[in-house]
């Protein structure tokens, strides 16, 4: 394909002519000899086959073919500059502040840090303490990751992450001998652990995978923290139903087992929370693509 548009050099020559009004100006400011800006906007006005400028004594000025050609040119060379600084140049150190749930924080966020590290040396993250009643006013937080759904304050964004999905776990001897679990309905004959905060997820998968609840469900036990839930199940006291999102650890390590490996999404998850103020930072925009990936 024959390349039709004029060089860098000569528009650049060009541009920095009409700007300034002389080539001596436009010499200085592009670091070479006044003759260089002046044979290249010549050649420029060769190739267009029109003049651009008009060379008084006092100084250039621009056609009407200049002004209109200028107009053309000046963004493209703007994006241009911008683009080559963005990509170039050095980043400046950042950091962000982000406040996580701390379960997600040790069981999900923490082991993935080495990866953003590696990616993103110069945006440091530094997280902040959680509070289960936030109410997004601090100002030395960048953003906050934390169970919900739908409902946020007018001037938050949130954007789903991770952890809508849940399973049942049990200990991996539960998997083999004459009792081992082999139809989710078994589970019911086993102690029940809850989520002292979300006593219906145990509801909600039964009922996803077809199993009929003839009668109230009534927990064995009961736990705050998904960490001391899977210490439970680990321990022998009964199944749970948890994040999957929040196992991999255990799971890896056989310390416990999924018995039925039958996800349910739920409408709660842990939500990427950010003020509505235009065009995010790039290391948070940077940090929500880096979530969105792991999660995927």
């Amino acid at each position: 394909m024959r390349i039709r548009s004029p060089s860098l050099h000569e528009l650049h020559a060009f541009a920095a002519t009409a700007r300034l009004g002389s080539f001596s100006k436009a010499a200085e400011l592009l670091c070479v000899t006044q003759g260089a800006v002046s044979r290249a906007v010549a050649r420029l006005e060769e190739h267009l086959g029109q003049p651009l400028l008009l060379r008084q004594p006092r100084g250039n000025e621009l056609t009407p073919a200049g002004r209109d050609y200028l107009e053309l040119i000046e963004p493209a060379l703007q994006t241009l500059e911008s683009a080559a600084v963005a990509r170039l140049a050095p980043q400046a150190p950042t950091r962000l502040r982000i406040s996580v749930a701390p379960t997600l924080a040790t069981k999900w966020l923490i082991p993935r840090l080495p990866d953003w590290q590696a990616l993103h040396p110069q945006i440091a993250l530094s997280l902040a303490p959680y509070r289960r009643d936030e109410d997004f006013a601090a100002a030395d937080v960048d953003a906050w990751l934390r169970p919900g759904e739908d409902r946020w304050p007018p001037g938050i964004t949130a954007e789903y992450i991770v952890g809508r999905e849940i399973v049942p776990i049990c200990r991996p001897q539960d998997l083999r001998g004459r009792q081992a679990l082999r139809e989710p309905a078994q589970l019911l004959a086993r102690p029940l652990l809850y989520h002292s905060n979300y006593p219906d997820n145990w509801r909600l998968w039964l009922e996803a995978v077809g199993v009929p609840l003839t009668a109230p469900l009534k927990p064995s036990a009961d736990f705050e923290q998904v960490a001391m839930l899977v210490q439970a199940v680990m321990a022998g006291l009964g199944v749970a139903v948890v994040q999957r999102c929040l196992i991999d650890e255990e799971l890896a390590a056989g310390r416990i087992a999924i018995p039925f490996e039958r996800p349910v999404s739920i409408a709660r998850g842990y939500m990427l929370c950010t003020r509505k103020s235009g065009q995010p930072p790039r290391a948070l925009r940077s940090l929500r693509q880096w979530l969105l990936a792991q999660a995927g």
